[in-house]
């Protein structure tokens, strides 16, 4: 009998769900302020991933942001 988990495509990439944004602001516990485009400003954080291995954000910084359903927050993923 076939394992269900065999009958996923193991090699199909991840749907790239990030958006480019640019820190404006940088906030107390690791949030910033980032700017998504279009003048539209939006509350972000870091990740668990760039938190462990000490990833440094600065203001200037190109980034990679996970928005949420509703647009208004955030997750930075990539420094660029």
């Amino acid at each position: 009998m076939r394992n269900p988990r065999d009958s996923r495509a193991e090699n199909t990439p991840k749907q790239d769900t990030g958006v480019l944004a640019t820190i404006v602001e940088a906030l107390p516990n690791a949030m910033f302020r980032a700017d998504i485009g279009e003048g539209k400003i939006v509350l972000v954080y870091l990740s668990g991933r760039m938190h462990l291995h000490k990833i440094r954000v600065l203001v200037g910084d190109k980034v990679k942001v996970e928005l949420d359903q509703y647009g208004e927050r955030g997750r930075i993923v990539k420094r660029l």
